[in-house]
């Protein structure tokens, strides 16, 4: 009897020690969230093909976020963005041969299942990126299309599943692309092998609202929308018509679905597609965008007023929508490339847009300052680059990409963890930040105008409460006087800040919080 009790403890400890370690819950409960792009064939190879693949996210998901809020040893995400995971032709999947089967490259729907689970356990969002405008002329859908053609089937299902004119007819704003073997041309604006989907026949609707049922039911959490205003293009209202539908559809199905869709255009335009859903906001991304404008040290109040002004104008066409500001994508420059580490630009541009109101979007690599630009090539390859990790991971850069290695000068994740000043470990704590001062992500803004070009920021009120987030944008320390505020709540940058008798002191690159 002895000896089994000592046995049944062997294996208790023994099967203690396979466990998992605990996960701490994490408070946030809605979707403002700071989310992580991934570009999925160049994020982390798990079988040394070269290529990223959904077991390589999953293998990495500790450095996203470890599960405990308070351990400050991961990046602290709560959401991730997948870029096209399904069967394609191409290394980057916008141009989908079937929407229901993972591409062999990325894994299975096994892997992507996991995926989930363990995004779950630690509290982060899922979404994929679905580009449903087009699909690749090796889809079956059509193949079958083509073949009606051909046979001038006009009973077959899939004969008006694709917009098709006839040649010689006139039709402005769009490409068109002969359709082999009849008198006939498809409608072809991104490529000759991505033709456009029929969005007036009932059935192709109900196909692409299939697909995304599907990975609902899997459970994934939501979906960024490619080219959103190109459904019907160079068709708003059309466009805007289906997105009435498709998302009041979606969200029969899941209510707390996170929506966010591309529409890289101005403010008039995207906010045509704010009451149905979020809107990447380009205004303030990119090398003139109003985040680098300002990280470089032009005007602060430029910055805060739009900030402020923004919001108030979603809220006016939609009171759910939230601002979704980031720097760069994937199909832009990459931000190191106008804002520069040692200078400190990347650390203030960081404070910037992950300290303001709604779910910001971070770009993997970002957080290492990770280099990248079209070029000369004028490949977007050159944009999605392989993740640095610097530990022998055996991702490779994509095909066609020429991007000189040796202009990556700012280091490797391995290199930046050892190193307490660097720029991920600055992401790492201002995540932590944010995550730690509700209002920041949820509050109403109003801009606070302290009469200095570098020293400006916001009254943030939330929950009946009202804080102040001011930043300096400058190299230099500046001391403000006689100033309202009672208490310096927080700070955070390259710097420290000091309230003492009515005088405040923010170091250069630093923001604050003060109640």
């Amino acid at each position: 009897m002895k000896t089994i009790k000592i046995l049944l403890v062997i294996f208790i400890l023994l099967l203690s020690g396979c466990q998992k370690k605990e996960l701490h819950p994490d408070p946030i409960d809605d979707n403002y969230r700071v989310f992580y792009e991934i570009f999925v064939g160049s994020f982390s190879d798990s079988n040394n093909d070269g290529i990223g693949d959904l077991r390589g996210i999953i293998n990495r998901l500790d450095y996203l976020n470890d599960g405990d809020i308070n351990s400050n040893e991961s990046l602290g995400i709560q959401g991730i963005w997948l870029t096209p995971i399904f069967k394609s032709p191409s290394y980057h999947k916008y141009d989908a041969i079937d929407y229901y089967t993972i591409d062999p490259q990325f894994g299975t729907i096994d892997d992507l299942i996991e995926l989930i689970r363990e995004c779950h356990e630690r509290n982060i969002l899922l979404i994929l990126d679905l580009a449903i405008n087009h699909t690749s002329s090796q889809s079956e859908w059509f193949k079958e299309f083509q073949l009606a053609h051909q046979k001038n089937d006009k009973q077959n299902k899939y004969y008006d599943y694709y917009v098709y004119k006839q040649k010689g007819e006139n039709i402005k704003n769009k490409t068109f692309c002969e359709l082999l073997n009849t008198n006939e041309e498809y409608e072809c604006n991104f490529s000759y092998d991505m033709p456009e989907l029929n969005f007036d026949n009932e059935e192709v609707r109900k196909e692409v609202l299939q697909v995304a049922e599907y990975y609902l039911n899997l459970g994934i959490d939501g979906f960024r929308f490619d080219a959103a205003k190109y459904i019907y293009h160079s068709d708003n209202p059309n466009s805007t018509d289906f997105w009435d539908w498709y998302t009041d559809e979606i969200r029969k199905i899941k209510k707390d679905v996170y929506l966010v869709s591309e529409v890289w255009s101005g403010e008039n335009e995207i906010n045509q597609y704010v009451k149905d859903m979020n809107c990447f906001n380009f205004a303030m991304s990119g090398a003139e965008g109003r985040i680098a404008l300002a990280a470089k040290g032009n005007n602060i109040n430029n910055y805060t007023s739009y900030v402020s002004a923004y919001q108030n104008r979603l809220k006016n066409i939609n009171p759910e929508a939230m601002p979704i500001p980031f720097i760069s994508n994937h199909d832009m420059d990459r931000c190191s490339g106008y804002l520069n580490i040692m200078n400190n630009q990347a650390y203030m541009a960081s404070n910037l847009y992950l300290l303001s109101p709604g779910s910001p979007f971070i770009y993997y690599g970002e957080e290492i300052g990770m280099k990248g630009t079209r070029g000369n090539s004028n490949t977007d390859a050159n944009r999605r680059l392989g993740m640095l990790w610097g530990d022998g991971d055996s991702i490779s850069n994509p095909e066609g990409s020429d991007f000189n290695d040796n202009k990556q000068v700012n280091g490797t994740v391995k290199d930046q963890l050892e190193n307490e000043n660097s720029l991920l470990n600055h992401y790492k704590k201002l995540i932590s930040f944010r995550n730690s001062y509700p209002f920041i992500a949820r509050g109403t803004y109003e801009q606070v105008n302290l009469n200095n070009e570098n020293v400006g920021g916001f009254k943030i009120t939330y929950n009946n409460e009202i804080h102040y987030l001011i930043h300096n944008n400058s190299t230099k320390t500046v001391t403000l006087n006689e100033l309202e505020y009672k208490e310096l709540i927080d700070y955070i940058g390259i710097d420290k800040a000091i309230y003492n008798n009515g005088q405040l002191v923010i170091g250069p690159y630093t923001s604050i919080i003060i109640k």
